[in-house]
């Protein structure tokens, strides 16, 4: 019986550390590589890290179980990069290095944390990055790409961001109006970004790239329930 071996980079982020857990506690996954540039904040037998300050890896065994699956979860913004061009080195060029190592270690489908909106023709420079990168990970010639794309997000993180709270506080406010596309907004635990990561990542697709909004992972979620 083939084992399911996975990569993980951004495990020690608010959905990666989600989906970390997850996997950890799923009896279908043999093995977790985790590509972090610090120490994780847990064990476990079947996880493996890879500790590297620019998410490379060195040294690689031929010897050692190729992941097939692949789960990026990187992301900053403008206030803790310090710069926009900072911003799009680690949204736009890191994600897109980390996913080449993916490829040449063995990732055939890979899913990444994205955002609602992206687009490369964004007003939104943090917008227009996602886009960019989804337009260069697209590109790389994987198996299966998911992008999910969630709105604001709700979790603990180690350094909460203020715009994610003030976001929270005015959408109790206005979700009665949040209707159709505007739901996609609504915030959304980060435990079930990273629960619909896992499932559409097992789950059988026929389009080679594919997006997952907040309402299309809250359907398949309820489809797994």
């Amino acid at each position: 019986m083939d084992k399911n071996i996975v990569m993980i980079a951004g495990a020690t982020g608010l959905i990666g550390n989600e989906l970390t857990k997850i996997m950890l506690e799923e009896n279908a996954i043999d093995h977790i590589y985790a590509l972090s540039r610090r120490a994780l904040p847990f064990f476990h037998p079947k996880l493996q890290l890879i500790q590297h300050q620019d998410l490379k890896i060195t040294q690689w065994q031929e010897s050692s179980p190729s992941p097939t699956k692949g789960y990026i979860c990187l992301g900053t913004t403008k206030k803790q990069a310090g710069s926009r061009q900072r911003l799009e080195q680690i949204d736009v060029h890191l994600v897109r290095e980390v996913a080449q190592t993916m490829k040449l270690v063995g990732v055939k489908h890979l899913t990444v944390v994205s955002s609602y909106g992206a687009n490369t023709r964004s007003l939104s420079h943090y917008l227009r990055c996602k886009g960019k990168m989804e337009l260069a990970l697209s590109d790389m010639g994987f198996e299966q790409v998911t992008f999910v794309r969630p709105g604001p997000l709700k979790g603990l993180r180690d350094n909460p961001r203020k715009d994610e709270a003030i976001v929270q506080s005015v959408s109790k406010l206005l979700r009665p109006l949040m209707l159709g596309s505007l739901a996609n907004l609504i915030p959304i635990e980060a435990s079930r970004v990273a629960r619909a990561m896992l499932y559409t990542s097992f789950g059988y697709s026929n389009k080679r790239i594919q997006t997952l909004n907040r309402i299309e992972m809250l359907k398949l979620l309820k489809k797994y329930q």
